[in-house]
């Protein structure tokens, strides 16, 4: 039998492992660490000499204390030291509940201009994009603040539509899906995604990159689409050895994060930097995703 002193040290140990895991998913893990999360994968229907460098940023859901304007910057700063082509932004902007203090849109819209790449920043809108703005909410129709803001600061919007772009001299298609959860009363009933629609314009056989900010779209996704981008997850928020105990599957495929094939078709999930519900991330820091597109080494790593 271990003694009283054993149990106690026991105890007092177990106390500070505990309160130190607290600490790190409170506050180091979300609001101090920043990765990148390189990505190098061999894609179906890529024109091989076409080699594309692509920075993808999802879900900041910016707010006090948690994503403060000064942590947007340090993010823009990274961004931008990657010198990417392109650069895209898979939606979430506001932070929904857990803010203890909203921050302006406009402001963040202002940031997202100092992004440079020489083929331009595109964005999507995410389900807290509409959630978040209560006159849309409240006359179930309407535009979402953000999306008008963005546009402003000349950073499209893709909803439901492709846009044909060109790397020296080849071409490929950016597509945006709307989003998959705008109402939150109606949300797992209700869809602004319409595959169709945003693929209709696509008629030569350039490479063909869809945006969508839920991943959940991607059982859908037909082989057209070489590569699918998605965020909304977090990673999970909360990743124990490899898996997100609190996202679910969809028909069967974990969908939660990072490289998912499936029948041949690539999607990406993005980790992403904020977060909703709870303001906690373990397992699965805030990340920049780095896209190396046509090179011949698909490799796959994180720094």
């Amino acid at each position: 039998m271990p003694s009283r002193r054993q149990v106690l040290t026991g105890l007092a140990a177990g106390a500070g492992i505990t309160a130190a895991t607290g600490v790190y998913a409170l506050d180091i893990e979300p609001l101090h660490r920043l990765v990148v999360t390189s990505y190098a994968p061999t894609l179906p229907r890529w024109d091989p000499s076409l080699q594309l460098r692509v920075a993808v940023l999802a879900d900041f859901h910016i707010c006090e204390p948690f994503m403060p304007f000064d942590r947007v910057a340090q993010i823009v700063e990274a961004t931008n030291a990657l010198e990417s082509d392109l650069v895209l932004l898979l939606g979430d902007y506001p932070a929904g509940r857990i803010a203890w203090r909203k921050l302006p849109l406009d402001q963040f819209a202002r940031m997202m201009t100092e992004l440079k790449a020489p083929l331009g920043t595109h964005a999507i809108l995410g389900n807290h994009d509409w959630w978040d703005d209560h006159t849309v909410q409240r006359n179930g129709r309407g535009v979402p603040a953000v999306r008008r803001l963005l546009e402003a600061q000349g950073i499209p919007v893709l909803e439901n539509r492709a846009v044909r772009l060109v790397k020296d001299g080849r071409p490929f298609w950016l597509a945006g899906l709307g989003d998959q959860q705008p109402f939150f009363d109606a949300w797992n009933t209700f869809s602004l995604a319409d595959l169709p629609r945003t693929l209709d314009p696509i008629t030569d056989s350039a490479p063909v990159i869809l945006m969508a900010h839920e991943p959940d779209i991607f059982v859908a996704v037909p082989d057209r689409v070489s590569l699918t981008l998605a965020g909304h997850t977090h990673g999970g928020q909360i990743r124990l050895f490899g898996h997100a105990p609190a996202i679910r599957k969809v028909q069967g495929h974990d969908y939660s994060y990072g490289h998912v094939i499936q029948d041949g078709r690539h999607m990406i999930v993005s980790g992403g930097f904020g977060m909703s519900r709870i303001p906690v991330r373990m397992g699965v820091p805030p990340e920049i995703v780095l896209l190396e597109l046509g090179k011949t080494d698909a490799v796959t790593a994180a720094s």
